[in-house]
Order: structure tokens, then C-alpha cells, then sequence
């Protein structure tokens, strides 16, 4: 059965959620600037808690805004400028080549792909609710922890895990280029001063 009753409101939110969410998504992207486009996750990740209140998941959105847009973003902020990433010395040259070329095939796979499963599906978006509908006295934020904690435990804890690794990869890796970079420096000033 596809739905095609709506009204204009819930048009207009979903709208606006999907331009919020698709402009934070290219500004994360597109931008230089590494806390511009970390502003710009805060963008999308806003657009993302409007389309959970239209969907009556107020729980959820403001777990999205308190922890991802909040606590999230704040520690990604905090370690792009405990690290000084982008206010280094620029270069040209293209660290992996083919990089381009490879992320450009991978995204024209996934867009194709997303559009392929839409259209055999006959555009329909899927279920209302991931934990089924809810049972008589429980409300939504009960099933969301039962099945967070049961059903989707290891890809929860692996996300997690995920994100600490990707923090201290980072940490190491700019601590790295530093002491490269320290050790250059020394190498330079040592021998303007042997001659």
C-alpha cells in the first residue's frame, strides 16, 4: 500500500529537514575549513532530529541533538583544534593517487544503488517503526532500549569502538606529522647556522 495522503505541515517540515540535511551534508564536504565543516555536521545532524519530531520521536531527537550535535561535534571540534588540522603548510600534491577517482566511482555506485532499491521498492520508504509496532503500555523509548540493547548491542558497541579509534588515529597521526615537521625545522635551522 503506498501512502499518498499528506498534509501541507508535515510536507513543509519534511522539507525543510531534507534541505537541512542535504546542505549540512555538502558544506561538510565541500568545505576547507575544518570547523566550518564540522559546523555544517551540526546542520545536518539538526535536519536529522526535525525529521524525528515529525515523526513524533521526540526521544530521539533530542538524543540526536543532545549527544550527536552536542557531545559528538564538541569532541570532533575539540580535537581539529587541539591538532591545528587545515593550519598547516598546504600542498598540491595529492597524498594516495587515483583517491579521486575512486571516491567519485564509489559515490555514483552508492546514489545508483539507493535509487535502484527505491524505485523496486515503488519508492516506499519501509516500515514506520524499526522495533515493530508498539505494544499496549509501552511507549517508544522503551522498545528503543530493549531493542538497542538486545537486537542491535554489537553494532552499537562497534560504532562506539569505531569512533574512539578513529580519535586516536587521529591524535597519533597529526603527532606524527608534527614531529616530522619539528625535525625538518631543526634540520633547516641547523644548517643555517653551521654556515
Amino acid at each position: 500500500m503506498i501512502a499518498t495522503n499528506y498534509a501541507i505541515p508535515d510536507f513543509v517540515i519534511f522539507a525543510t529537514s531534507t534541505i537541512l540535511i542535504l546542505v549540512g551534508a555538502l558544506g561538510v564536504i565541500t568545505l576547507k575549513n575544518p570547523v566550518h565543516a564540522a559546523l555544517s555536521l551540526i546542520m545536518t545532524l539538526f535536519g536529522v532530529a526535525v525529521a524525528f519530531v515529525a515523526q513524533s520521536a521526540d526521544f530521539l531527537a533530542a538524543a540526536q541533538i543532545i549527544v550527536y550535535a552536542g557531545a559528538i561535534v564538541v569532541l570532533f571540534l575539540f580535537v581539529i583544534m587541539f591538532l591545528g588540522v587545515g593550519y598547516g603548510s598546504k600542498s598540491d600534491v595529492e597524498p594516495l593517487v587515483g583517491q579521486r577517482g575512486f571516491a567519485i566511482a564509489g559515490v555514483v555506485i552508492t546514489i545508483g544503488g539507493l535509487i535502484a532499491l527505491m524505485a523496486s521498492s515503488h519508492w516506499v520508504t519501509g516500515a514506520t517503526s524499526v522495533t515493530g509496532p508498539l505494544a499496549k503500555g509501552q511507549g517508544n523509548v522503551k522498545q528503543l532500549g530493549t531493542a538497542v540493547f538486545t537486537t542491535y548491542l554489537y553494532a552499537f558497541e562497534a560504532t562506539s569502538l569505531l569512533l574512539v579509534i578513529a580519535v586516536v588515529g587521529a591524535v597519533l597521526l597529526a603527532r606524527r606529522e608534527r614531529a616530522t615537521t619539528r625535525e625538518a625545522t631543526d634540520e633547516t635551522s641547523d644548517e643555517e647556522v653551521g654556515s
